[in-house]
């Protein structure tokens, strides 16, 4: 019988390794902007492009809903982002960011930036390049394997 070894099963040292970036990089932004992981995950994503919802904000940062508006309230409440009616779904609002996330944002994004670098620094350009590469065919395998966890 194959008996399962956590420390050579690969779903799970993806889970570690993700869980120990983000917890890294977690108390950085807690400590220098007084973010949570979610919240800004909801400022980059708003920062990318137009005015979003929340749903399509789950969608693109694969949080659940409830994590989505916690982070979009208590945004909301700190005059980071603003939440307009969305004419096109009454049951929804379009999130943008203010002028002062916008101003947050841009002293954040490079400290992300910076953070990234230093987690990496031991990958050459091309090893992360084929990293990149592989995470995004793992990404496809497992919405092929499981689609639903894909949506």
């Amino acid at each position: 019988m194959t008996q399962l070894k956590l420390d050579t099963f690969l779903p799970y040292r993806l889970s570690v390794v993700s869980n120990r970036v983000s917890a890294a990089i977690a108390t950085a932004y807690v400590r220098l902007f007084g973010l949570k992981i979610p919240e800004w995950r909801l400022i980059a994503v708003i920062a990318e492009g137009q005015p979003i919802t929340q749903q399509a904000v789950g969608v693109a940062t694969r949080m659940d809903k409830v994590t989505v508006s916690r982070a979009a309230q208590a945004l909301a409440e700190r005059g980071l982002i603003a939440r307009q009616p969305n004419a096109g779904d009454k049951r929804s609002h379009l999130l943008s960011l203010t002028d002062t996330g916008r101003a947050l944002y841009d002293q954040v994004a490079p400290k992300a930036l910076e953070m990234e670098a230093a987690i990496f620094q031991q990958l050459d350009p091309e090893e992360r390049k084929t990293l990149s590469a592989m995470l995004e065919r793992i990404e496809a395998a497992t919405a092929r394997v499981a689609p639903e966890s894909a949506e």
